[in-house]
């Protein structure tokens, strides 16, 4: 009796591997979920870009483009929520997720080349025109995209992404001394926002249900930043950043003359990118939802039900 007790637990744990996996019994067919999301690579400039996809193709375009020191990962309930009315795309960058990492003394870490990376990814899916969810690091890489071809971008969800030398506060402060001065001691004084303190520290400061971060994340992004040479990656994007303070001026003007639709939801408890990185927006773009939201840095982890109903009430008006 044990034993046959063993065999049909066995034989269910089969069954339900196949229908993971997406293979089903000879004989049974299933319909694909419009909410499936797909874990896909493509090889861009000889690396394998990992992203994670969803939706119709024919459907209008949403590419989530992430923050540091996350990955698609973060849009993970998200995605969901919109595939079934849009195509949705959501690229992990050079050096993080599950795309290639390259070693720092080898390849040009910077947030120009994340952006013609994303570019490329989106023409080969021969995506003609989108809406971007712009978060964190996904804000100076959209906004490269944008700047690139202003054309192509229906409308902006823009979620604590700076634009604005008012967002970087005394946070900036340690970075900007290396932008200053590049020496190894102004770098190695930055590792300490790469530990296990400070990730947990990013997803739960300023939250005010932290059972609602999954602790998930935690993990995800600490297993990414201790890879060997991971440090030396961020390092370079730390240094990096610097150049997007020297395009906020263009991006701006940019927004005055494009004058796409924005839909702004910021977790305004966030240290690092703080409210008065939101409201200058105001002053640039005309058609704007704005929200500040009882939150931290990754918004989505305690309200992403309601960022997901903003967005799906937004996108419609981005529709050309």
């Amino acid at each position: 009796m044990k034993n046959a007790t063993i065999r049909n637990a066995l034989a269910s744990l089969l069954a339900g591997t196949a229908i993971l996996s997406g293979t089903l019994p000879t004989g049974t067919e299933a319909a694909e979920s419009p909410f499936a999301v797909a874990t896909k690579k493509m090889e861009i400039d000889g690396l394998n870009i990992a992203y994670r996809e969803a939706g119709n193709p024919e459907n209008p375009m949403v590419l989530l483009l992430h923050g540091f020191p996350t990955s698609s990962h973060m849009f993970r309930e998200l995605i969901p929520e919109l595939a079934s009315d849009y195509h949705v795309i959501a690229p992990d960058y050079p050096g993080f997720g599950a795309s290639d990492m390259p070693d720092a003394a080898e390849y040009d870490y910077s947030f120009a080349n994340a952006a013609g990376i994303v570019t490329q990814l989106i023409d080969a899916k021969g995506v003609d025109d989108y809406a971007v969810y712009l978060m964190d690091y996904g804000a100076p890489i959209g906004y490269r995209m944008f700047a690139e071809h202003p054309e192509r971008v229906s409308g902006f969800i823009i979620q604590n992404g700076n634009a604005y030398e008012e967002g970087l506060r005394e946070f900036w402060d340690p970075i900007k001394a290396y932008w200053a001065d590049p020496s190894t001691e102004n770098g190695d004084a930055l590792r300490g926002f790469l530990t296990m303190e400070a990730t947990v520290w990013q997803f739960t400061h300023g939250v005010g249900d932290v059972s609602k971060v999954s602790p998930d994340n935690f993990w995800h992004v600490q297993y990414l930043l201790d890879r060997p040479g991971n440090q030396e990656v961020q390092l370079e994007m730390f240094l990096d950043y610097g150049t997007n303070v020297d395009e906020y001026a263009k991006w701006q003007a940019l927004f005055r003359e494009h004058q796409p639709p924005a839909l702004i939801v910021w977790g305004k408890n966030d240290h690092i990118f703080p409210a008065e990185g939101a409201h200058p927006y105001l002053n640039d773009l005309d058609d704007v939802e704005f929200h500040l939201l009882d939150t931290g840095h990754f918004a989505l982890e305690e309200y992403g039900e309601v960022i997901a109903a903003e967005i799906r009430d937004f996108l419609p008006r981005t529709q050309k």
